[in-house]
């Protein structure tokens, strides 16, 4: 396990940045949905482009980055359990889980034209993303506890 290291840790971080890019387009689309009449030509591109965003990026990445970072987890040594930047960081990944699940939540609604969310609703979940972002890499990278 421990000689494929570097091939977890290199598909892992490949994964969280598409994920991570996806994560952070897709509230801007919100933003722009927002504003235009159910059922219009443009509200029905952004409906396109939000699935296919979803279908084609999120969700995969998702999956490869918990997949990847799993298998990092799983190889002895790597993380000194007694160490409690590993624990934010966790909490920090179920964190950005569960705003994955609440874009997931809201791209649905767009879908079905029953979107009750402000422009400045989605532009503040936006940053969320980010925040948690310089979390974990803080922690990943600094370990400062």
């Amino acid at each position: 396990m421990a000689e494929m290291y570097p091939w977890f840790k290199s598909l892992h971080i490949i994964a969280v940045i598409a994920w991570m890019a996806a994560l952070l387009y897709l509230p801007r689309l919100f933003v722009n949905h927002v504003g235009l009449a159910k059922g219009s030509e443009a509200s029905e591109m952004l409906k396109g482009m939000e699935r296919r965003l979803m279908r084609a990026i999120m969700r995969p990445s998702l999956v490869m980055a918990v997949l990847f970072g799993g298998a990092l987890l799983s190889v002895p040594g790597v993380v000194d359990w007694s160490m409690g930047w590993i624990y934010v960081k966790l909490a920090s990944v179920l964190a950005m889980l569960a705003m994955h699940g609440l874009m997931e939540k809201w791209l649905a609604a767009f879908q079905r034209d029953a979107n009750t969310n402000s422009s400045r609703f989605y532009r503040v979940v936006n940053e969320l993303p980010a925040v948690l972002m310089i979390i974990i890499v803080v922690m990943v990278v600094a370990k400062p506890f």
